[in-house]
């Protein structure tokens, strides 16, 4: 009888980003999650230094190097967190958007998510313009 050897899950966590496509070890879907939740962890990292910068600046802001040094440890490890623990939904929505469609988008070809009723859509028709009007609108039913 020939058993496999049993080996480890693979922590995706710990796999930098230049080397997650070349991983033998991965599937398809654990690299797309992974470099869904890295970029996820790369803009809660932009949006939480942008929101920890002081609006108004005084002589008590500390501006030192070490302070920026501890802002950056700080805002890096919150972002990290806060992607690893999947409940902000970005990455979710990324992997998502890059996963390969299901069978379940049916044989029409249509995305499984699309709005099963159609809406009419405001189209702009540039070669209808004139003075009075410089922009014209049309509502089209699709």
């Amino acid at each position: 009888m020939n058993i496999p050897p049993i080996q480890p899950p693979v922590d995706t966590a710990n796999i930098p980003v230049e080397e997650l496509a070349g991983n033998k070890h991965l599937t398809e879907q654990q690299k797309i999650a992974e470099a869904s939740r890295q970029f996820e962890a790369i803009m809660l990292r932009q949006i939480l230094s942008e929101s920890q910068k002081p609006v108004i600046t005084s002589e008590f802001t500390d501006n030192s190097t070490a302070a920026g040094i501890y802002q950056d440890y700080i805002t890096n490890t919150l972002a990290d967190s806060i992607s690893k623990s999947g409940t902000f939904g970005l990455a979710k929505m990324f992997e998502h958007q890059l996963s390969h469609p299901s069978s379940k988008a049916g044989s029409t070809g249509k995305n499984a998510l699309a709005p099963t009723s159609q809406k009419p859509v405001v189209v702009l028709n540039p070669e209808n313009s004139n003075q009075k009007n410089p922009m014209p609108l049309s509502i089209v039913n699709p």
